[in-house]
């Protein structure tokens, strides 16, 4: 159980870290990025709607009193880094660093499961 909860909170808190720094170089416009948007295709206000919710979501991974919360963010982030994943793919440009993320995070939400069931049964 301690194993558990030790694994849960590394991969939470990495995912977190990755997409909290991630959100500070969208929302303050880092102009590499937005020039990789640009090239991509992508409209520079869609840098600022990536910004905020992985902010948000961030913090909603974190937070231990919004379970249902935590479940939206864990879905969102998931469609991120695999929307991510295509766009390197379809760009020819480095892809690992999403798909890395995105098995930290899957690994953080099985971990996650596995504490709300022991919460549950101790209940």
């Amino acid at each position: 159980m301690k194993r558990d909860k030790i694994l849960y909170w590394i991969t939470t808190g990495l995912v977190s870290l990755g997409f909290l720094m991630s959100s500070f170089m969208y929302l303050s416009k880092n102009p590499e990025l937005m020039a990789g948007f640009s090239q991509m295709g992508y409209p520079a206000y869609f840098v600022t709607i990536l910004g905020v919710a992985k902010l948000l979501g961030s913090l909603a991974i974190l937070s231990p009193k919004t379970p249902k919360l935590r479940e939206w963010a864990y879905a969102g982030f998931t469609f991120n880094l695999i929307g991510a994943t295509w766009t390197h793919i379809a760009t020819g440009t480095p892809f690992v660093a999403p798909l890395v993320f995105l098995v930290l995070l899957g690994i953080s939400y099985y971990f996650n499961g596995k504490q709300v069931r022991a919460t549950l049964q101790t209940a």
